[in-house]
């Protein structure tokens, strides 16, 4: 039985690129089908975080962030400059904004993890998806190859990929958008940690 997460560690917005916070706790084989019961995950006001941490978030490199940085209940952000948070967003550490946050979050989260899946799968390179809910009982990766998520010309088709373990993306990797798909309906629900290379190309939630 899966646990409930009581305290989400990241949360990236789609099109965020981020080198990816240090210590953040941060093709072609066709898999085809009809489209799946997976629903839309509502972030709140968690929707407008490039970065959203329990504890101190702490930033290892040149990391520009297109959306808020946050943390609660903290410390504190770390590591700002030399990341860059772009305007108008901007940087929450133990506010009213940052909690409320974090409880949206952990409503999204608890969802994402509740949902039933529909396929199992631990590498993720080579493979075009149609929408889904996409389980791994321990790590799921994305190191040899692209991941392309072909929504079959409906912009409302949804992806979740749950991680029993850990999420790592390879450095030039890509997560690429097919037929309609958006970032915005991709959701990684990690249950340890994610790690993103160098250079990915990455999109969705985490």
């Amino acid at each position: 039985m899966k646990s409930t997460v009581t305290n989400p560690q990241v949360i990236t917005r789609p099109k965020t690129f981020l080198s990816l916070l240090a210590g953040a706790a941060v093709l072609i084989l066709m898999i085809r089908g009809d489209a799946l019961a997976q629903t839309f995950i509502d972030l709140g006001n968690a929707a407008s975080f490039g970065v959203l941490g329990a504890e101190t978030v702490t930033n290892g490199g040149d990391t520009i962030v297109d959306g808020d940085v946050g943390v609660h209940p903290g410390p504190d952000v770390v590591g700002f400059p030399p990341g860059i948070v772009l305007a108008p967003y901007t940087i929450y550490e133990t506010t009213t904004e940052a909690a409320n946050a974090q409880t949206d979050l952990t409503t999204a989260y608890n969802n994402a993890d509740g949902q039933t899946s529909t396929s199992s799968v631990t590498e993720l390179s080579g493979l075009t998806l149609v929408p889904g809910v996409y389980t791994s009982a321990a790590t799921m990766s994305l190191t040899a190859g692209n991941l392309t998520l072909d929504a079959q010309d409906d912009p409302n088709a949804v992806w979740i990929f749950q991680a029993g373990s850990d999420l790592i993306v390879g450095s030039s990797t890509q997560v690429i958008l097919s037929n309609g798909a958006q970032a915005g309906n991709v959701f990684w629900q990690v249950s340890s940690s994610a790690t993103i290379g160098t250079s990915a190309s990455f999109n969705g939630t985490i």
